[in-house]
């Protein structure tokens, strides 16, 4: 009997996991779909993150000694509560944003991976350091090149593809850890 309990709840916990997988499998085909929506909701969701850093920002100004180190939390807190608010009202504008900022990681990426590649060149496998570092750079590249017009596209399809990934590979994992675990917790729940 207290063999069964842990299966069941792994059982029951994998399941979870195949329809949490799915789910983001169809999260991300409809971000796919929808590109532009799906940055305008990472954006929100962004802009929501940046008030609640601004409320905290204000609220240990109140617990903070001194009097120079509470204007300053005050004031760091406002300007957090402004550029949140800010990107709620004008959510095209954080999508720009966000895009601006996206090209410029994935090419600093892209140069740091060549940086580390060249550096790694006789080890074996770096070659896929160096084709990560050029296509995260061309992509980088790309991005910034077309922006603004890239902010219709550009955080949708990448945050969609991240869904679909994420959601694949938690399937495959919970597939394989169930096969691996399969026929063993099938003789001891009989």
């Amino acid at each position: 009997m207290a063999q069964t309990i842990p299966i069941a709840v792994g059982r029951g916990s994998s399941t979870v996991s195949i329809l949490w997988g799915a789910l983001l499998i169809v999260l991300g085909v409809m971000a796919i779909g929808a590109p532009f929506l799906a940055a305008v909701a990472v954006t929100a969701v962004i802009a929501w993150l940046i008030i609640v850093a601004g409320l905290v920002h204000i609220v240990l100004a109140f617990h903070a000694h001194g009097a120079g180190s509470a204007i300053w939390r005050v004031l760091v807190g406002l300007a957090y509560l402004v550029f949140g608010v800010y990107m709620l009202v004008h959510p095209v504008v954080g999508v720009a944003s966000l895009t601006l900022v996206l090209a410029s990681l994935f090419v600093i990426e892209g140069v740091l991976n060549l940086m580390l590649y060249a550096k790694t060149r006789p080890l074996h496998g770096s070659s896929w350091v160096l084709i990560d570092g050029i296509i995260t750079l061309l992509l980088g590249v790309m991005i910034y090149l077309q922006w603004p017009s890239s902010s219709i596209w550009a955080i949708g399809i990448l945050v969609g593809v991240s869904l679909m990934i994420s959601g694949a590979t938690r399937i495959g994992l919970t597939l394989a850890i169930r096969k691996v675990a399969g026929p063993e917790s099938t003789r001891l729940a009989a």
